[in-house]
């Protein structure tokens, strides 16, 4: 019997300490390889992660060792601590664009590392910084050059959207290897909280999902990184044209204030914000972070299925 009692303690001792715990995340982007799913996030050198089933992670060498030469030159202030990377598979290659900034200030920029695998343990595993792709000065731009999102267009051209406060949310053609920006940079309003465009215009991380014959803008509003006093919330617009107009479910541009709430702060988390989509054997998921109000609003990954009604997104716990 006490054998009995034993074997059940440890059994139950066992699954819940099996149980997956959410990981402390900031500005999340998920990809997968060979079965394997890889997400990356801002902190010092790109901080990454692995999983096979989405739910046990596993820390993994940051992408750089030491910060990026070019960018403790081109941003005053900047030392190792590189925001929201975004990344995708492109041309054979995994390309990881990246942020660097000092918080509060629109003196920035955007880089660009690549990589033929994600698997640290591939003898062809290499980071290769290609170094500044777009900048934004302070008094010179009404923009930001943070928060970057690679996409393509229905010519599988390539384009960056990015974007924080100030002007609101843009996008650029880049060139065919993606490496820079098309010459002369034409930069496409996609979205702001305001008109005007005027301070403070809290929006930024833009994110482009091709769904059928939609494309969708998703975006955060208000205002992140507060811990408890977060206000964090993921808006959506979509159209049928690439570069837009983006509307909302009431028909307003997203470029005039518009945006349709999809997750926002409740009981659990003080604000949600700064989402990713990727799609996986048939399934839409929605990657973001949350504040958690159980955690001193510590930031952690969040991970839901992202459902369609009537051509608009629905979230789903996984």
């Amino acid at each position: 019997m006490k054998a009995l009692v034993f074997l059940l303690l440890s059994f139950i001792t066992t699954k819940t300490f099996s149980q997956p715990k959410a990981i402390p995340v900031h500005d999340p982007v998920i990809i997968r390889q060979d079965g394997t799913y890889y997400i990356f996030a801002t902190g010092k050198g790109i901080k990454v992660w692995s999983s096979k089933d989405l739910k046990s992670w596993k820390p993994e060498m940051s992408v750089f060792n030491t910060p990026p030469e070019w960018a403790t030159t081109a941003v005053l202030g900047f030392k190792d601590n590189i925001w929201a990377p975004d990344i995708s598979f492109y041309k054979g290659a995994y390309y990881l664009y990246y942020s660097v900034s000092t918080f509060g200030k629109n003196n920035s920029a955007i880089g660009l590392a690549t990589n033929k695998t994600l698997n640290s343990n591939d003898p062809n595993y290499h980071w290769v910084d290609h170094g500044e792709v777009i900048k934004s000065v302070s008094g010179r731009d009404n923009w930001n050059a943070i928060d970057p999102n690679f996409t393509v267009d229905k010519k599988g051209k390539p384009w960056l959207a990015f974007g924080s406060f100030w002007g609101g949310l843009k996008l650029v053609r880049l060139s065919d290897d993606g490496f820079k920006i098309s010459t002369p940079p034409a930069l496409v309003p996609l979205a702001s909280r305001n008109e005007s465009g005027k301070a403070p215009n809290p929006i930024e991380a833009p994110f482009m999902f091709r769904k059928g014959k939609w494309f969708y803008l998703f975006a955060s509003i208000d205002y992140c990184c507060k811990g408890p006093a977060s206000t964090y919330k993921i808006i959506v617009g979509r159209s049928k044209n690439f570069k837009g107009p983006y509307t909302d479910k009431e028909g307003t541009d997203l470029k005039n204030g518009g945006g349709s709430i999809l997750r926002k702060g409740d009981e659990n988390w003080y604000g949600l914000g700064h989402n990713a989509v990727s799609s996986f054997d048939g399934t839409d998921y929605l990657i973001y972070h949350g504040y958690d109000s159980k955690d001193k609003g510590a930031p952690k990954l969040i991970i839901n299925k992202l459902n369609w009604q009537k051509g608009w997104p629905v979230t789903e716990e996984i």
